[in-house]
């Protein structure tokens, strides 16, 4: 067990460790989102397609956010918009506390959507431009250890808190965001490649946009995100229905936290060295497995039956996924293509809610859930069609990569590693 934890957690920069503790205390105030369907159905007695909207209007405002983030996350810097949006998140994430009326609160989710998102490619571009490329998937898995030991946590919190007073889950969590931006503002450092590089990268998404390989993997994995987002807006919604309690949905929702927690740590070791886009595939497969149980799911055990699936392919693709992504993304243009793949979860977030809420509505719920299962099929084929010049691609980039300067950083801190920069191509 030593062993495995050394090589889980041993060499990697010190920056990485101040934006991993950020993760961990963001994520452990993390309520809202994981009640927002209970809430606007239960508290403010919205209809499910009502909900489903407003849900979906985040996901739109985080669209625009990650598109936002990503450009300026390389114009400006990763650290200015990192603390930008954290800070604007914490006061709008208060706002929506207090919100009633249903316009006020579509308008308030949007921005809180439009900033929440924004700081996604800056810390995405800022780890990889500190993290060595054969110490990536490791250090995405112990940052997606750090978000589900927070959200196991948080899920749990959040139940008990919903019971007391649904505006504790808003003060919460808004209060958590303005600790991690505080921590942000003190201990971390810009990373961003030297202004000279930059500059010559482009204006814009236009490179990165132009890069059909790496578009057409965001395509194949948005398939993914429909399916996993459902936990957080239908899923709630047909426990309900089952005359399940709020805080049930929490422990069992909490128990994809538990198992990612206990386990993901051994992943990067279980899948070094295998081909990326099979992982991915059989990831894919095993999530579409866990969601299409719930159509046959009627007693709490059962959904957490569902639950323990699709959690066990969730850890086989987060790291294959951020590896992947990292791996197609050059240096000057890190931001904008770590600003499209979170413009993919934003869209993936906006189409799950619409789309699920609408098919639970009309088609039902057996519908939705065999949906999902024959959705992640077609998503582990095209990865396994598609993987290799996928592979072929990230080769060429890491060859021809030389060595850039990055910012300098504060005194106080170790000098920042020093990335590569590919050419003219495009994550």
């Amino acid at each position: 067990m030593r062993g495995w934890f050394r090589h889980a957690t041993g060499g990697l920069p010190r920056q990485f460790w101040f934006l991993w503790t950020g993760t961990l205390i963001n994520r452990l105030g993390a309520f809202v989102v994981i009640f927002l369907a209970i809430y606007l159905t239960g508290q403010r007695h919205f209809s499910q397609s009502q909900a489903g909207l407003v849900i979906g209007l985040y996901g739109v405002g985080g669209a625009v956010g990650t598109t936002i983030g990503g450009v300026l996350a390389d114009r400006w810097g990763r650290r200015p918009t990192m603390l930008t949006a954290q800070f604007g998140a914490a006061a709008l994430m208060l706002t929506l506390g207090f919100a009633y009326g249903y316009w006020q609160i579509l308008a308030v989710t949007f921005l809180l959507g439009v900033f929440t998102e924004a700081v996604r490619p800056a810390f995405a571009a800022m780890m990889v431009d500190v993290v060595p490329e054969e110490d990536r998937v490791r250090a995405y898995s112990l940052n997606y250890w750090a978000i589900n030991l927070g959200f196991a946590l948080s899920a749990v919190g959040a139940g008990f808190a919903a019971r007391a007073d649904y505006l504790l889950l808003f003060v919460v969590d808004a209060g958590t965001t303005l600790i991690t931006a505080v921590l942000s503002l003190i201990l971390l450092a810009e990373t961003r490649p030297a202004h000279r590089v930059h500059r010559s990268a482009g204006g814009g998404l236009g490179a990165a946009l132009r890069d059909r390989t790496y578009l057409l993997y965001l395509v194949i994995s948005l398939g993914s995100i429909v399916v996993i987002m459902q936990h957080l807006s239908t899923l709630p919604i047909a426990m309900a229905a089952d005359g399940l309690s709020a805080a049930t949905y929490g422990w069992v929702i909490a128990i994809n936290g538990v198992l990612i927690v206990l386990g993901q740590l051994f992943v990067p070791r279980l899948i070094e060295g295998r081909d990326r886009s099979r992982v991915l595939a059989l990831a894919a497969l095993i999530i579409g497995a866990g969601f299409g149980l719930v159509a046959f799911a009627n007693a709490a055990r059962f959904f957490a039956l569902a639950v323990v699936i699709f959690t066990l392919g969730e850890m086989l693709q987060s790291p294959s996924n951020a590896a992947t992504v990292a791996g197609l993304s050059p240096a000057a243009l890190r931001g904008r293509y770590q600003g499209l793949n979170s413009l993919s979860w934003s869209a993936g977030a906006a189409l799950a809610p619409i789309a699920g809420g609408f098919t639970q509505q009309h088609l039902g719920d057996t519908a939705l859930w065999i949906g999902c299962f024959g959705l992640s099929a077609l998503v582990a084929l095209g990865h396994l069609i598609t993987g290799p010049r996928r592979e072929r691609r990230i080769t060429q980039l890491a060859a021809a990569a030389p060595i850039i300067a990055t910012s300098a950083a504060p005194t106080a801190l170790p000098p920042m590693v020093a990335e590569p920069i590919a050419d003219s191509r495009v994550n």
